[in-house]
């Protein structure tokens, strides 16, 4: 993924705070000798304190037997996307016609090593941990090896850690452009308010307060 420096975030609280509300994504492994990468859509829960995400699959999952040899993954989430017609990125010395068309989109590549977790008891505890992210309200029985009503189905799954080894995040919102041009983006996005477009102008925004406050920002 090229990351340029306008794209990049400001810090790793940028991505985290994000990566923490965006928790699906795709999982890519290599797959064998001259075959295509397998890629598993799944929720995963990520914790930076331990700088791992937790998942699980089905037992008969295909992507087991790429790990063995290969458990070197990257866990990618892409979100908050949205298509920006050429005419609302022309320069103010521009005719509208010239103006460049192209995609906003904020994305977090995790590349991590996989650690598959198979032992009843390191499944139950992996599979709380994911409760307590998706599920903190409650509402279900405690997942419990040997205990129901869970307790059974732990031998369907095998549970997966990923040990998170570089991280790479973009968010691609205008940061090129002037902000007079950026404040004419925002502007057409609240007027289309299309899918997307209210989650794009929010991040176009946020980024462009950041980018004024440290601009204004005495020097130390």
């Amino acid at each position: 993924m090229l990351i340029h420096p306008w794209d990049a975030p400001a810090d790793d609280a940028e991505w985290q705070r994000w990566l923490a509300t965006h928790d699906f994504g795709q999982l890519a492994a290599n797959g064998a000798p001259g075959e295509p990468p397998l890629v598993q859509p799944l929720h995963f829960a990520y914790d930076p304190a331990r700088r791992e995400a937790v998942t699980h699959l089905a037992r008969p999952n295909p992507l087991w037997a790429a790990l063995e040899d290969r458990p070197t993954v990257l866990l990618s989430v892409v979100d908050d996307y949205t298509f920006i017609p050429g005419p609302w990125q022309a320069a103010d010395d521009q005719p509208p016609e010239h103006g460049v068309p192209t995609s906003f989109y904020a994305a977090v590549q995790l590349t991590c090593t996989a650690h598959v977790v198979d032992d009843p008891e390191a499944k139950a505890a992996l599979l709380r941990r994911q409760m307590g992210h998706f599920q903190p309200e409650g509402g279900s029985a405690p997942v419990t090896a040997g205990e129901a009503p869970y307790g059974r189905l732990l031998s369907g799954i095998r549970g997966l850690r990923l040990e998170v080894r570089d991280v790479r995040a973009k968010f691609k919102y205008g940061g090129k452009r002037s902000e007079e041009v950026q404040q004419r983006v925002s502007a057409r996005l609240a007027e289309r308010n299309g899918p997307g477009d209210a989650a794009a102008r929010e991040h176009q925004q946020r980024r462009l307060s950041a980018a004024a406050g440290t601009a204004e920002a005495p020097a130390s």
